[in-house]
């Protein structure tokens, strides 16, 4: 079980996954773009178990480490710090947003294949990424609980998998294994277990309303089983086709 959770990105779903560390007991080292003197108000809102340091001490510090970053930021994650690390992605491609990558364009590479190759010395692991900020947060249950929720992962290391899934246990979600890095567009957008299923419909807004709206709107419950239905129901779409908001 990881003691010190490493957040590489501590936008709003950096800043839930923190918040479900905390509160699971985990030690937190966030970092951002930034300075770290920037998440002092996130650092003293979650208490004592959190503190701020650069992307580096974060990774060099953390038993795990998530990257919550947009896609087009990849190239700087630092691959040195991260070496040996485990890194669970929450990362999706929009092309409107992170400009174009052909691979990606071609269905030639996952998202997080391509990260993975910056990261070549970590076990990269797709997770978070087919959830709202908020839903992230109030969907989280206790393991055992009725109403649990369950996301998917994928990746190529079977002993990363089992390290993501026990994090994904502790902050209160089942973890659906959905194959490997090069089938982990089963969770990516346009797919059936992408976001709707843990709000249901989803009313016409721009980026910004939506976000707001979800802020108001307590989520859907989502279990394991149904997880595994939606992602084997998944077709390939063209990477970049979806339109829907997400914060990575």
């Amino acid at each position: 079980m990881p003691q010190t959770l490493g957040l590489i990105g501590s936008g709003m779903i950096g800043t839930s996954i923190a918040r479900l560390a905390v509160a699971a007991d985990l030690e937190v080292v966030l970092s951002n773009s930034r300075d770290p003197e920037t998440l002092a108000d996130l650092v003293a809102e979650l208490g004592g178990r959190a503190r701020a340091a650069t992307p580096e001490a974060a990774a060099h510090a953390a038993d795990l480490v998530v990257a919550a970053i947009p896609l087009h930021a990849y190239e700087k994650l630092p691959a040195e710090a991260l070496a040996g690390k485990t890194v669970l992605d929450t990362a999706n491609y929009y092309p409107e947003r992170d400009g174009h990558v052909a691979e990606l364009d071609a269905g030639e590479l996952t998202s997080t294949a391509l990260l993975q190759r910056h990261l070549a010395g970590s076990r990269v692991i797709k997770a978070f990424n087919n959830i709202t900020p908020h839903q992230l947060f109030s969907l989280a249950r206790p393991a055992g609980a009725p109403d649990r929720s369950a996301l998917p992962i994928a990746g190529d290391d079977a002993e990363a998998k089992a390290r993501a899934t026990r994090l994904l246990n502790i902050l209160g979600y089942d973890a659906v294994d959905t194959g490997t890095l090069a089938t982990s567009w089963r969770s990516e957008p346009s797919t059936p277990v992408y976001i709707q299923p843990y709000l249901g419909e989803t009313p016409a807004m721009s980026v910004e309303d939506f976000l707001r709206w979800t802020l108001r709107t307590p989520g859907i419950v989502v279990p394991a089983a149904q997880v595994r239905k939606l992602v084997e129901t998944a077709v390939r779409q063209q990477a970049g086709e979806a339109r829907l908001p997400s914060d990575d």
